[in-house]
């Protein structure tokens, strides 16, 4: 996590982005490069174009002005200014990266709530393989407890290894919370199963973590309310593949991006198996 991605329209709630990637400049060397994306439009005024793009660019030189005193270890502040669909833009920055991290908050002038809390945000988790956090409200002065909700869904297991680097920056404590509204047999050992095995991977990588099992009738009140009682700083969860966006739209991924407190951290499931490290056998 050292190349960030920081979608910006110049509002100060779209600034939230930039200020979680210096947070994690506190910590480790990191390169941050801000992306304005000039809408597409049927305005063709003479220099319109080439207005904004100056407007842009002062803009950008300001933010450069205030934040990049707040960069550690040796962090570097850049900006791009591109032209076209907000999502595509920044998806196609974050894959100029061999690993990045997009980080944005959820609010902003140009409709950021609706880019991200839409159909948009799945689009863009989706169709990219780098995490992405989002920041609905305020920016955590630190990462202190990451909270790990498990599911019923092999995928699920896939956003541990990206926790614990997360913890291992941060010093963190992950806590791995099983959530389930079914109270069918086999699926809750299969669920114990999952827990179990995640909680050896964290062993094994030294990860300070707790594992606890909710049950209860709303999967997102019981990761809301766990993640509240605990003062948790971060929830990281799994986003459904492209082809599953018509299905799962509305679902528990996207409520917990429009309800969450904290920032989330969203991933998506590479393939169809889970991470190295886990064992499979007797859990599916």
């Amino acid at each position: 996590m050292k190349n960030f991605i920081v979608p910006v329209d110049f509002s100060a709630d779209s600034l939230k982005g930039l200020e979680m990637a210096l947070l994690f400049s506190e910590k480790q060397k990191v390169n941050i490069q801000m992306v304005y994306v000039q809408k597409r439009s049927d305005d063709f005024r003479p220099g319109s174009y080439e207005e904004e793009q100056r407007y842009a660019q002062n803009q950008f030189e300001a933010v450069i002005r205030k934040y990049a005193p707040r960069l550690k270890n040796d962090s570097k502040m850049r900006y791009i200014i591109k032209k076209g669909r907000i999502h595509e833009e920044v998806v196609e920055q974050a894959e100029s990266y061999k690993e990045s991290v997009i980080s944005a908050s959820t609010h902003g002038a140009s409709g950021f709530e609706e880019f991200f809390i839409g159909s948009n945000a799945f689009k863009i988790i989706s169709s990219t393989r780098s995490p992405v956090i989002t920041i609905r409200k305020k920016v955590p002065a630190g990462i202190r407890k990451i909270v790990v909700p498990l599911q019923l869904h092999v995928d699920t297991r896939q956003k541990v290894p990206v926790a614990a680097e997360m913890a291992e920056i941060f010093g963190a404590e992950i806590h791995l919370v099983s959530i389930t509204t079914s109270h069918n047999k086999k699926d809750n050992n299969r669920l114990s199963a999952y827990l179990r095995q995640s909680s050896d991977f964290l062993k094994k990588r030294k990860v300070s973590h707790v594992a606890k099992s909710l049950h209860g009738e709303n999967l997102i009140t019981l990761v809301s309310n766990y993640c509240s009682a605990v003062d948790g700083d971060m929830v990281v969860i799994m986003m459904p593949r492209a082809s599953n966006l018509d299905i799962l739209m509305g679902s528990y991924g996207q409520q917990m991006l429009y309800r969450s407190a904290v920032p989330v951290l969203s991933v998506t499931p590479k393939a169809k198996h889970v991470p190295a490290g886990f064992t499979t056998q007797g859990v599916y």
